[in-house]
C-alpha cells in the first residue's frame, strides 16, 4: 500500500519536498500538495513588479506545471488541521495521511499596526506590490520611509534592499535630490549574523544619503498626519510609507493548537513536532532559522531524506544545518551574497561575498533552476 503523505504548503518547502520524495520514491508514495493559490512566485521577483521592470503575469508561475510521478496538486483553502489524527479539511474535500508535513509560511497581521491597512504601503504581499506599482509614478518629492512593523519577518535582507532600489528609483527619476530616504529596523545591524554583509549595506546607505536608524520599530501610523511612530514614542513624519508587517502563523495553523509563542515548536535536528508522523517546515515553525525561502528549501530536504529514512528503515540523515544562502540587491544592477550558518557553531554566522554584476546573474540562475526542478521546463 502506497504511503499517503499530505504536504500544506507550496512555497519554497513544500516545492522542494515534493520533488525530492517524487524523484525518490514516487512509485511508492500518494502525496498531495495543496495550496490556496493558483501561482507561485519568488520573493525577490515582487521587487520588480513594484518598481514597474515586470508584470504580474511575467513572474507568477502556474501549479498546473507540476506532473509529477505520485503527486496530485490541489488548489484548496485549509479549513482545519487535526495533527494528532493527521487530517486536513479544506473547502473542498477532507484527507488523511500517513505523514503530514505543514509548509504553510507566514501570514501578515496588518492590524497589529494601527493605521498601517490605513495610512501605509507594505511590500511584502503580492497585492502590495501591485498597488505600490501604482502609487510610486505619482510620488514626487517628501520623505519616504521604509519600516519594520514586527520580528521576525520574511527576507531579512529585503528593507534593506528596499532602501537601495527605492534610491536608484528616485536617481532614475530625476527627482532623488528632492527626497529623504530612511530605514527603521529592530536590528543593531541590518543582517547580525554577517557583520561584513552588514559593513557592505551600511557603506552603501551612506554613500547614498539613506539614513538607517536600528533597533527600532514602527508601532503605529497616524494616516491623517502622515506620521509614523517608533516603539520609543519619536514621530517620524513622512510622504511615502514602505512597510514591513508584523509576521503570525497562518490562523488555520493557530487553531490546530500546534503553536507555542505564534510558531510551531520543531526539533532542530529534523523538523518533526511533538505529533507522531507529523513536520513543520520553513515560515510558519519557530526553530531559530530566519524567515527566507532558501531555509525552508533546506529543511525540506531534511525532512525528505528523514521520510525516506524511515520508510526503509534506514539510517537517519545528518542533522539540519540551519544553513543557506541569500542574495542581496544593492542597487545600480550589482547583487551581493551572503552565507549564513545557524546552527554548526556556538552562534550563528555568516560570510560575504562583494556585490557584483556577475552576482546579479547568479540569482537569475538560482532562480531559473528551481523553476526548471519544482514546475518542469517550458
Amino acid at each position: 500500500m502506497k504511503q499517503r503523505i499530505l504536504v500544506l504548503g507550496a512555497g519554497f518547502g513544500g516545492l522542494e519536498l515534493t520533488t525530492i520524495l517524487s524523484e525518490e520514491i514516487g512509485d511508492r508514495i500518494d502525496l498531495t500538495l495543496i495550496d490556496k493559490n493558483a501561482t507561485f512566485f519568488f520573493g525577490f521577483s515582487k521587487f520588480d513588479v513594484m518598481f514597474g521592470l515586470k508584470t504580474a503575469d511575467a513572474v507568477k508561475l502556474s501549479y498546473k506545471r507540476i506532473v509529477k510521478p505520485g503527486v496530485s496538486f490541489k488548489q484548496e483553502t485549509i479549513t482545519r488541521i487535526d495533527p494528532a489524527a493527521k487530517r486536513v479539511t479544506t473547502n473542498k474535500a477532507t484527507y488523511e495521511a500517513d505523514i503530514l508535513v505543514i509548509a504553510l509560511g507566514a501570514d501578515y497581521d496588518m492590524a497589529a499596526t494601527p493605521g498601517l491597512a490605513e495610512g501605509g504601503n507594505e511590500f511584502y504581499s503580492f497585492k502590495g506590490v501591485e498597488r505600490l506599482r501604482e502609487v510610486l509614478p505619482g510620488f514626487s518629492k517628501g520623505k519616504v520611509i521604509v519600516g519594520v512593523c514586527g520580528a521576525p519577518f520574511k527576507c531579512p535582507p529585503a528593507p534593506s534592499e528596499a532602501a537601495l532600489l527605492m534610491h536608484d528609483y528616485l536617481l532614475q527619476r530625476g527627482i532623488r535630490n528632492e527626497c529623504e530616504i530612511s530605514l527603521v529596523m529592530p536590528f543593531g545591524l541590518p543582517i547580525p549574523p554577517s557583520p561584513d554583509t552588514s559593513k557592505a549595506l551600511l557603506y552603501a546607505f551612506e554613500e547614498r544619503n539613506i539614513k538607517f536608524i536600528p533597533k527600532h520599530l514602527i508601532t503605529a501610523i497616524d494616516p491623517s498626519r502622515h506620521v509614523a511612530i517608533t516603539d520609543n514614542g519619536t514621530e517620524m513624519p513622512f510622504d511615502l510609507f514602505l512597510g514591513i508587517p508584523k509576521h503570525r502563523a497562518p490562523e488555520v495553523v493557530e487553531k490546530s493548537g500546534m503553536t507555542v509563542n505564534g510558531w510551531i515548536p520543531v526539533e532542530r535536528t529534523n523538523l518533526k513536532t511533538k505529533y507522531p508522523g507529523v513536520f513543520a517546515i520553513g515560515d510558519v515553525n519557530g526553530v531559530g532559522t530566519p524567515k527566507a525561502g532558501v531555509f525552508a528549501e533546506g529543511a525540506a530536504k531534511i525532512v525528505a531524506e528523514t521520510i525516506i529514512a524511515e520508510l526503509d528503515k534506514g539510517e537517519e540523515p545528518s542533522p539540519y544545518k540551519g544553513d543557506g544562502i541569500c542574495y542581496v540587491e544593492f542597487g545600480d544592477g550589482r547583487v551581493g551574497k551572503v552565507n549564513v550558518d545557524f546552527f554548526s557553531g556556538p552562534a550563528p554566522f555568516g560570510s560575504y561575498t562583494e556585490a557584483s554584476v556577475d552576482l546579479a546573474v547568479d540569482k537569475q540562475h538560482f532562480g531559473s533552476i528551481r523553476e526548471a526542478r519544482w514546475f518542469g521546463k517550458t
